[in-house]
């Protein structure tokens, strides 16, 4: 299988877990059959977009490819009608959300080295395209993104980013080595939710009390 093909098939199989994922969430929102589509659809999609504008391709592979949207619309539909319990929706979408995060990093990030990005910029494109359809997803569902909570997120996608620029620029490009930096940020995703790791945020302190009498404003 040569390289390209390999780019391909992780590219399609990230799109339909994305699509599964936002299909999922949408699912567990209650949204009719076009809401579950559109938003899995999003999902799938919205990060991809992004990486081929960022890359002057011009029009993007989600338009100009009919696998990509049949994929997607394929997928979600599935998912409408398939769906497990409402129970173990919530599981479904942190598993499929992880699969998608890996294999967007991966794909994202090397064809932004394909297209002769250098490699700090090729990262930051990596873990856009990954954290993209997340956000979309999260955003269409009425829920805060998780790549601005605490957990593990965008940290996952950024070193499966960084894993494959060092890879990519040791000439070790190959399909073992990609899979390798993708199950990287799958595992990283899943034992932070796992384990509740969380990035640190600022400890707000409360505000101080004015003794009686005039004193100063600050």
């Amino acid at each position: 299988m040569t390289t390209s093909t390999a780019l391909l098939l992780a590219d399609l199989a990230g799109v339909a877990v994305f699509a599964a994922s936002g299909a999922s969430a949408a699912v567990a929102k209650r949204l009719d059959l076009f809401g579950v589509v559109f938003v899995g659809f999003v999902a799938a999609l919205g990060g991809g977009i992004f990486r081929d504008l960022a890359i002057d391709e011009v029009p993007p592979l989600a338009f100009a490819d009919w696998r990509y949207a049949t994929a997607a619309v394929t997928t979600a539909a599935a998912v409408f009608w398939l769906h497990p319990q409402l129970a173990r929706l919530r599981t479904t979408v942190l598993v499929l959300d992880a699969a998608g995060l890996a294999l967007f990093t991966v794909t994202g990030t090397l064809k932004a080295l394909d297209a002769q990005v250098p490699p700090v910029g090729a990262c930051v494109i990596g873990m856009l395209t990954a954290i993209g359809g997340g956000l979309g997803r999260d955003l269409l569902t009425g829920e805060i993104p998780v790549v601005l909570r605490r957990e593990i997120y965008a940290v996952a996608a950024l070193a499966g980013s960084i894993m494959v620029a060092v890879l990519h620029g040791l000439g070790l490009a190959g399909t073992l080595p990609l899979t390798a930096a993708a199950v990287l940020v799958f595992g990283l995703r899943v034992v932070a939710l796992r384990r509740r790791w969380a990035a640190p945020v600022a400890t707000l302190r409360p505000p101080r009390t004015r003794g009686p009498g005039p004193g100063p404003l600050w």
